[in-house]
């Protein structure tokens, strides 16, 4: 299996608060593979960074064994790198319709129509709310259309943060199922999740960060029938 994304040694953070510090791991190409550890570790800094929105301090952040680190957003996004970040990120006063076509922005109003109704097929609960403001979704519909949004660009690589919050088990689970149903497509996914024990099940590997730092990497299976990983990562969420 080959690595698609590489972090060698990354210092990375705000103004002169580091949050990653010296980081160095890999993730393989069409795997899920989660970021664990307590608040304040780094994991959301590693989507955010991993995404151009902030640039490393020092350190090379390699895709499919290119640099890509200090790469603007845009640009990751014509790379084939999708991120689905934390809370909500929708236009709410516009219709679920134009929410999906502002997101094809860097392939083209046409390309973008064609593609539509795959992710309508994905996602029947949008297709019904097409022309309903994005703002009177539930959390979960709004989950999907981000989702869905992102999923337009068809990615090789799809960044995560947070899926579960606000949403029923029943749709945390919906989601990933999705995640998993796109590795078999070859996608390669980075997730952050809260809902570890939950998300462990559908990862294929984890990696547990602690001040910015790597403490662990093994398969996701392992570290689900360790029974001391409990205290040390997993927290107390509930399991979906």
């Amino acid at each position: 299996m080959s690595t698609c994304i590489e972090f060698d040694n990354v210092v990375a953070g705000y103004k002169d608060f580091m949050i990653l510090n010296n980081l160095s791991f890999k993730a393989e190409t069409g795997t899920v593979t989660l970021l664990i550890g307590p608040n304040g570790a780094g994991k959301s800094t590693v989507l955010k960074t991993l995404f151009g929105l902030l640039k490393p301090r020092q350190g090379h952040i390699l895709l499919n064994g290119q640099e890509v680190a200090g790469t603007s957003p845009r640009d990751l996004l014509a790379k084939g790198i999708a991120f689905v970040p934390q809370g909500r990120n929708l236009f709410g006063q516009l219709s679920v319709l134009e929410n999906l076509e502002l997101g094809g922005i860097t392939i083209g109003m046409d390309e973008t129509r064609k593609r539509i109704p795959e992710i309508l097929e994905r996602f029947p609960r949008i297709k019904e709310r097409l022309h309903s403001k994005a703002s009177s979704l539930s959390g979960g519909e709004q989950k999907q259309l981000e989702v869905g949004r992102a999923l337009l660009l068809r990615p090789k690589v799809l960044l995560i943060d947070e899926p579960s919050i606000g949403l029923s088990p029943q749709v945390v689970q919906g989601v990933f199922v999705l995640l998993r149903e796109l590795v078999t497509q070859g996608t390669t996914v980075l997730m952050v999740e809260q809902n570890v024990k939950s998300a462990l099940k559908y990862s294929d590997t984890a990696i547990a960060l602690e001040s910015g730092r790597l403490v662990l990497q093994k398969p996701a299976s392992e570290i689900l029938a360790d029974p001391n990983m409990d205290r040390l990562f997993l927290g107390t969420a509930p399991a979906v």
